[in-house]
């Protein structure tokens, strides 16, 4: 009965200390649900991002309005019978002299 006492209690601070700090430990559980919860807000951007891209996909393999939208903005495609004017700006040292 003499040991019996204090061993116990070393087995309830060593179960302490495993709770507390050791592996599994309510800090490392806390790290871990902080990363999930990172984890699902990257998630769901990409899914928004994946469904934007995806619409414009589908916008550009129905749409003849879609494919005539980017020529004109990325490629500076212009159709038949229309005019091209380019305004050139002056750069702010030119433009004093």
């Amino acid at each position: 009965m003499r040991w019996l006492i204090p061993s116990l209690l070393v087995v309830v601070a060593l179960l302490q200390y495993r709770l507390w700090v050791g592996d599994g430990s309510l800090a490392e559980l806390h790290a871990l649900r902080t990363q999930i919860a990172e984890q699902r807000e990257e998630l769901e951007r990409l899914q928004t991002r994946n469904r934007a891209l995806a619409a414009e996909v589908q916008d550009l393999k129905t749409g003849l309005a879609a494919i005539e939208d980017r020529a004109r903005s990325e490629l500076g495609m212009i159709q038949r019978g229309e005019v091209f004017l380019q305004v050139i700006e002056k750069d702010a040292k030119q433009a004093r002299q």
